[in-house]
């Protein structure tokens, strides 16, 4: 067309121009600046016969109406068969058109129209527009169009084509074909940014960035790279695999940008800064990008916030979402979503609902997103009544949601069992259950430690397809374990031989250690450090727990010696779990050196050295460690530090003392006691003898005294030996009442009646103990040695070496009886002899522990440290005393109690215990 029509609609449409004197011509006609007044133009170009008579006029309005949003195909169809004379043009436009209103029947019609009735070949404009149109159809049929049209562009010789090639290249990506689009990229001849930029995009979204950062450093010398090059660059970054690498590349990128200089006038580059650094691990980076910027968009806030709560600094994110919203900028979902993550994760439950409130203020309250963000904050900060109250409001659900609802009652003790039924409920309504809802289902189901249950949800999780996730296997793993089901943790633990993580050899040493197979972990854990597994802080604080809890001091210092000859940065919950190990090992002097070199210490670290010294009656350094706390302003005492200074005053006879502690929980600190703290002192009182004043203490409880405090009450009986037989028998029946299937309270009644002389009462409690079948723990003491852990029962003849054992044990007593050793056949809680009563004491397993250690290495001068599961009973204390002075040793009893230290014929406790 040799004339240049005008680009202005609007004065196409001036009423000034409709005016006599002011006749339109044909020029200003094409390019609207509003294609919706493509019509009202058609009606005044067929008014003064333009439209009729001139050509350009014609392909200005076949183009407008086929732009035109509110022009029908139908009429775009009409304006095309009325031109006398169509060329490629013309074809071009009538393809165009249908291919932007996705008509696929319409644009292919006409093409091959064109072909067959025409005999005209097609230029780059007509491949272009049917490549765009491809991606519209079902998926494979449009990708053998698109492969059909790419042989017919071969052979007219435009597949090197900047237009046909940038086409080519959507339409692939479209198809999640990126491989085939990287071909059509680099045989492209001139390539322009457009290509360049949907390549890296699609790259990106398929998680190969490292791939996209190379296609813009081998393209950037022959194309022109533009703001959204950058910015897609930039997001390739912020998703590299290795965050330090993508940081990096970041870097360079931020360079190459200010040298452009469109850093200085692009907010969509400064933000993407924001979200790469933030991503990257680079915050303090992110930070000043943001605070350099002049003029911040709802993008920029968003892209602050969320990255301020991925790097873990929920409070600040919390500042700048109040900056945000005192700025006058909107909230988005974004923005609500990222700073209720936060105050899930800083567990402010206020702000989260005031964050609630502006939702429902915008509202953003029927968002599924934002909805289900709402679930998870009020999940994480323990409540759940707000929880079901969200849940319930929703109009719409997703998976997430269930999901959500579900995980917040699996973390709840007293809502395990609506968990449960709420995975039902969502099963029933047709949901399928994806991965995260089994692992939130296997949470709630490893609380109620039900095998039946376990296997049915095993079962569902194999029918579902999710059998062979790692991560279900180790969440099956801590299931069974908590069932006692070892047998089913080592066929999976087996079975998973090549899908193991650090999770799965935790879940299994924990598997063995909460079941009592002290041996079996200790060997699991060896062949851990064998392999050399790379052991991050959680598992390394998980293993020196495993050693806390069955007392294995040289496999603890084995894991604190690879710590040191790793350099381990200092971690806090390594070092308090350290803390806690040598605390429970019996070396109270290496817990005290941890604590003094630690450079920061949280709550569970005074509290774990505070009851440290507690559990092995230093109870002056526990209350010296206790005011220290107090005056510190950073740490202040909370619920589980005052069980162990009322401990630690119980165990020294401090009675005074501790219950000056107990009334200043309340008054200083503002604590209510729990019921642990009602138990230490009726221990503190009932230890002291003052059985009346446990009496009188338990009648004015402000809550129901539960078994633990009963149980307390019978225990001070049995040490007093006399007291209010009446009161003694209400606590034993409390306990009947409470726990019927407890084999430890009959025991306890039974001791209790024992103490007394009350042979009868002892048959009785036993007899109602068979009755019930309850089934008492065996006592065990075990020993670490240098080839693992020895494990012993009360007149155990099982191990290889009994023989020497027990001749090493005829031979301490004879001893024994020389320095005056009279036995304390009470402690022997049956109706026999006296001589079948001494043949007990004798045979108890510290005392078998103890023998096994001399017999094995008599010359040795080391501290000799036994472990046993119960508490040591009077005679095996008195003997304990015996032994340390005969042998020249310190030994270190660990009960269920707490420490004995023994030396020189005295122990640690003053025989206060």
């Amino acid at each position: 067309m040799n004339r240049r029509l005008s680009s202005s609609l609007a004065h196409g449409l001036n009423p000034h121009l409709r005016r006599p004197r002011n006749s339109p011509n044909q020029f200003p006609v094409s390019g609207p600046d509003r294609p919706c007044l493509g019509p009202q133009i058609h009606t005044v170009t067929t008014k003064t016969r333009f439209a009729s008579s001139d050509v350009g006029v014609r392909y200005a309005l076949l183009s407008i109406r086929g732009n035109c949003g509110s022009g029908s195909s139908e009429s775009v169809r009409h304006l095309f068969e009325s031109m006398p004379q169509k060329d490629l043009m013309s074809w071009n436009l009538i393809i165009s058109s249908h291919s932007r209103g996705a008509d696929f029947v319409s644009a292919f019609g006409y093409f091959s129209e064109m072909r067959r009735a025409f005999d005209l070949w097609p230029d780059e404009f007509t491949f272009g527009s049917l490549i765009a149109l491809t991606h519209a159809s079902p998926c494979p049929v449009g990708i053998h169009l698109l492969e059909q049209l790419l042989a017919c562009v071969a052979k007219s010789g435009f597949l090197e084509n900047v237009y046909v090639g940038s086409a080519s290249v959507s339409a692939f990506l479209r198809f999640g074909l990126v491989d085939e689009a990287m071909e059509i990229f680099r045989g492209l001849g001139d390539r322009n940014s457009v290509s360049m930029n949907e390549l890296m995009v699609g790259l990106v979204r398929i998680g190969r960035a490292d791939e996209a950062v190379e296609v813009f450093r081998v393209a950037k010398d022959s194309v022109e790279a533009n703001c959204d090059s950058y910015v897609v660059l930039l997001s390739a970054c912020a998703v590299f695999a290795v965050p330090e690498a993508g940081r990096r590349v970041g870097r360079e990128v931020h360079g190459g940008v200010i040298r452009t200089g469109m850093i200085d006038h692009t907010v969509a580059i400064k933000n993407g800064l924001i979200n790469m650094y933030a991503k990257c691990g680079a915050i303090d980076d992110a930070r000043k990008v943001f605070d350099s910027m002049g003029s911040k968009d709802s993008v920029s806030w968003n892209s602050m916030i969320s990255g301020l709560d991925r790097n873990g600094l929920c409070e600040e994110a919390i500042t700048r979402f109040r900056d945000m919203w005192r700025s006058g900028n909107v909230c988005s979902n974004f923005t609500l979503i990222s700073t209720l993550s936060s105050c899930a994760g800083s567990k402010h439950v206020r702000f989260g609902a005031l964050v609630h409130c502006e939702a429902i203020k915008l509202g953003l309250d029927a968002d599924v997103s934002v909805l289900n963000s709402l679930l998870a904050m009020y999940s994480k900060c323990g409540f759940v009544s707000d929880c079901r109250k969200v849940f319930s409001s929703m109009r719409v659900y997703d998976t997430i949601s269930w999901n959500s609802m579900i995980g917040a009652l699996a973390d709840s003790e007293c809502s395990i069992s609506e968990s449960i039924e709420t995975f039902l409920e969502m099963t029933r309504a047709g949901w399928a259950a994806n991965r995260v809802t089994f692992l939130h289902l296997l949470t709630a189901l490893a609380s109620l430690s039900t095998t039946e249950l376990l296997r049915q949800a095993h079962s569902l999780v194999i029918k579902y397809g999710y059998g062979a996730d790692h991560n279900i296997k180790n969440a099956l793993l801590s299931c069974y374990a908590k069932c006692g089901e070892v047998n089913e943790c080592e066929r999976i633990f087996t079975w998973m031989s090549r899908q193991r993580d650090i999770v799965s050899w935790n879940a299994m040493v924990s598997a063995y250690t909460h079941n009592g197979l002290v041996r079996e972990a200790m060997d699991l854990i060896c062949s851990m450090m064998r392999d050399g597994l790379k052991m991050d802080p959680f598992t390394l604080a998980t293993l020196v727990s495993t050693c806390a809890s069955i007392a294995s001091l040289e496999r603890g210092m084995e894991i604190h010696a690879h710590l040191v000859r790793a350099c381990t940065r200092p971690n806090v919950v390594v070092e308090s779990a350290l803390l806690d190990m040598y605390s429970k090992c019996g070396r109270i002097d290496y817990a005290s050196r941890v604590f003094k070199r630690m450079a920061w210490k949280n709550k569970f670290s005074w509290n774990s050295m505070i009851a440290g010294y507690a559990r092995h009656g230093l109870c002056e350094e526990a209350l010296e460690l206790f005011e220290e706390m107090r005056m510190r302003g950073d740490r202040q005492p909370d619920l589980v530090t005052f069980v162990a200074i009322l401990s630690a005053c119980s165990h020294a006879g401090l009675v005074d003392r501790g219950l000056k502690h107990f009334k200043s929980m309340t008054r200083d600190h503002r604590l209510v006691p729990r019921m642990e703290h009602y138990s230490c002192v009726v221990d503190l009182l009932g230890r002291a003898g003052r059985l009346k004043e446990v009496e009188d203490f338990i009648r004015d409880m402000p809550i129901e005294p539960n078994v633990l405090v009963w149980r307390t009450v019978v225990c001070s009986f049995i040490r007093a030996k006399a007291g209010n037989a009446g009161f003694a028998a209400e606590a034993s029946e409390k306990l009947f009442e409470l726990e019927p299937e407890n084999a430890v309270n009959y025991v306890l009644a039974s001791n209790m009646h024992a103490s007394r002389g009350s042979w009868e009462g002892m048959e009785r409690a036993r007899a109602r103990m068979s009755d019930a079948r309850a089934v008492k723990e065996a006592g065990r003491s075990w020993v670490t040695m240098r080839d693992g852990v020895h494990v012993f029962r009360a007149g155990d003849r099982s191990h290889p070496e009994v023989a020497g054992i027990y001749a090493k044990l005829g031979e301490l007593y004879a001893k024994m009886r020389e320095m005056g050793y009279v036995p304390r056949a009470e402690f022997a809680l049956y109706d026999v002899d006296a001589e079948n009563k001494e043949e007990m004491l004798r045979c108890h397993s510290e005392r078998l522990a103890v023998a096994f250690v001399l017999a094995r290495a008599p010359g040795a001068r080391a501290p000799i440290r036994i472990m046993k599961n119960l508490r040591v009973c009077g005679d095996c204390h008195v003997a304990f005393g015996y032994v340390s002075e005969i042998v020249g040793r310190q030994i270190v009893l660990r009960d269920a109690n707490r420490f004995h230290h023994f030396e020189g014929g005295k122990c640690s406790c003053g025989d206060y215990w």
